[in-house]
């Protein structure tokens, strides 16, 4: 059919199925489906969680375990519940428009409430991240230093090297500053 300009209308070849008209958004019966399938996939993890609460109880009847062995049991079973539920949690609150309200989600951790805008503690921390930068930067300038004056000190520059390789320290200096400071003001909001 391609190599006769009949594609995509090949209703005549056996297995031909037409492409997805919408590709990248579901159809009313697509998101049916999708419904269906989640549906059917809950029922079945139901009915999985009822098997093992049906195998925590006949273990109890039976007097197979203390009761310590039983709450052991429990807590076991329950944390592999719990852990099982935990990927699917916050996939569910996002299908039933609950999301990012999932405090009950265990390991949730609520998205950033200030995309975009630093709060009072992370700009704390940024600032404490940039003390921290910036000291780094002064030892290694202090060695740079050491090593230009000791250079200067056992005569391996004349006057004129020194001069021109402080000035090229000085310049690598100005352009460190120029940016991370340029940074720092466009943070804070006083660029």
């Amino acid at each position: 059919c391609k190599e006769v300009g009949a594609y995509p209308k090949c209703g005549q070849c056996p297995k031909f199925v037409e492409p997805d008209s919408t590709p990248g958004v579901m159809t009313w019966e697509e998101l049916l489906e999708h419904m269906d399938n989640l549906v059917a996939w809950g029922q079945d993890q139901i009915k999985g969680w009822h098997k093992q609460a049906s195998a925590i109880q006949t273990a109890s009847v039976k007097g197979a375990q203390g009761e310590q062995g039983c709450a052991a049991a429990d807590a076991a079973i329950r944390a592999k519940v719990q852990n099982k539920l935990a990927g699917a949690c916050e996939e569910m609150c996002k299908e039933v428009g609950a999301y990012p309200k999932c405090g009950q989600c265990p390991k949730f951790v609520e998205p950033d409430s200030t995309p975009g805008v630093m709060t009072w503690e992370e700009l704390l921390e940024h600032m404490d991240n940039l003390v921290a930068w910036g000291q780094d930067q002064i030892k290694g300038w202090h060695k740079q230093a050491s090593a230009i004056q000791t250079a200067s000190v056992k005569g391996a520059q004349g006057e004129q090297g020194c001069a021109a390789a402080d000035a090229a320290i000085r310049a690598k200096v100005q352009n460190k500053l120029a940016g991370a400071c340029e940074e720092m003001c466009k943070e804070v909001g006083a660029y």
